[in-house]
């Protein structure tokens, strides 16, 4: 193997490697930080709920899509889905905080956005043979 193909394959393996890290923080945030609050009516999500006004079944529904872009995330043929779906999640809360928060914290979903990206950006063969665009 040349030094320049055992460089490729390094660095191929380090972003395989980065990518599958990010995968798994943001996992684990969205599942911990972010469903679980919901899922388990903690005041700090509630509060937040009351406040847009449509009900607490959803706040109960945001979680249940976070949690299910978390567990997408861990499963490497699901991970670019699960990434996009969650970046379209993301922008429908910016524009909720942009609204009913009055842009308290609406800058916060674009830095989960660039991260979620790279996510999809890296699985897009595996999106795109499941949604059976390559054979």
């Amino acid at each position: 193997m040349s030094t320049t193909a055992a460089t490729a394959v390094k660095s191929s393996k380090a972003v395989v490697r980065s990518v599958r890290t990010l995968r798994i923080l943001l996992a684990l945030f969205f599942a911990l930080a972010s469903a679980l609050p919901k899922l388990l009516a903690l005041p700090a999500a509630t509060s937040v709920f009351d406040a847009i006004g449509w009900g607490h079944w959803f706040m109960y529904l945001t979680g249940l899509v976070e949690l299910a872009g978390a567990i997408g995330l861990l499963v490497r043929r699901l991970a670019g889905p699960a990434a996009t779906a969650l970046i379209v999640f993301l922008a429908f809360a910016f524009l909720t905080q942009l609204t009913a928060m009055h842009g308290e914290n609406a800058g916060t979903p674009f830095l989960f956005m660039v991260p979620l990206a790279v996510i999809a950006w890296n699985h897009r063969a595996d999106t795109a043979e499941l949604l059976g665009l390559r054979h």
